[in-house]
């Protein structure tokens, strides 16, 4: 690579804890959605923070259309930066996407990773014969008709939808974030992610996982959930957050810290 992965992603270390913690956000956010929980993980962790190639916070003449058509090269800049960074254990909390991302990167470097935190994750958005993911494709072909014919108004619509509780800053911060990315890549992005379907690679996880789901989220059923639990092939288990939406860490920090400090004692 031509340039500086570490200054393109925007990597920094924060807190001077001996163990460390990855944080990872989802599509259409950067580092900056972990601002709520940030202040009560320094204390205890060095936590490293980067944004994804697609964040609307890295330049657009990183992403490689060509390259990023499946998760394996986001999973590639994972891996890319914890060797950079000398990383040879740590805790991952990965939202969404990067709770993707995190699975992934498990499964190639299990020694890396004490826990996977994984926040509103699927394995696959569609719904199929035997599993409910959420989503029917006409649905999701709608999402990307609307995302191409008129981005703006995609987003008003999207972000109150997907953050979900009666919380308007968390929806104007999402709403900023999602207005950062580029149209066509936060397009390409979500059409990368839900063609995605990792379920027939569950069961080579071997790394502990905690499952974190709101109660209702638009996204990901609570039957997803529960999929997981079931099909990762490590120690897992599910808390359950009350509170609705996709991003509780933005929505609702003030329930997510205890049960992520709790499930971080245990890794």
């Amino acid at each position: 690579m031509g340039y500086s992965l570490l200054d393109a992603f925007n990597v920094r270390d924060v807190g001077s804890g001996d163990k460390i913690l990855v944080l990872a956000h989802g599509f259409g956010t950067d580092q900056s959605a972990w601002q709520r929980i940030l202040p009560y993980l320094s204390p205890h962790y060095r936590v490293i923070l980067y944004d994804l190639v697609c964040a609307g916070s890295v330049n657009p003449d990183y992403f490689d259309f060509s390259r990023y058509t499946t998760l394996d090269a986001y999973v590639d800049d994972l891996l890319y930066i914890l060797d950079a960074k000398g990383v040879d254990r740590c805790a991952y909390v990965g939202h969404s996407f990067s709770a993707m991302i995190g699975i992934l990167a498990s499964i190639r470097r299990p020694e890396l990773f004490t826990k996977l935190i994984l926040i509103g994750a699927s394995p696959r958005f569609i719904n199929d014969r035997d599993y409910h993911g959420g989503f029917e494709q006409s649905e999701i072909e709608s999402v990307f008709s609307a995302m191409e014919a008129n981005y703006e108004a995609w987003v008003h619509g999207f972000a109150p939808l997907a953050v979900g509780a009666d919380v308007p800053d968390a929806v104007r911060e999402f709403s900023r974030t999602l207005f950062n990315m580029r149209p066509d890549i936060s397009l390409f992005v979500s059409q990368t992610v839900f063609s995605s379907d990792l379920r027939g690679l569950l069961g080579l996880v071997r790394v502990p996982c905690c499952i974190i789901q709101t109660a209702k989220d638009v996204s990901v059923p609570q039957s997803v959930a529960r999929y997981l639990e079931n099909h990762l092939g490590g120690q897992n288990t599910v808390e359950t957050l009350n509170t609705e939406g996709h991003l509780p860490h933005m929505s609702a920090p003030g329930l997510l810290v205890p049960k992520l400090l709790r499930a971080l004692s245990r890794s």
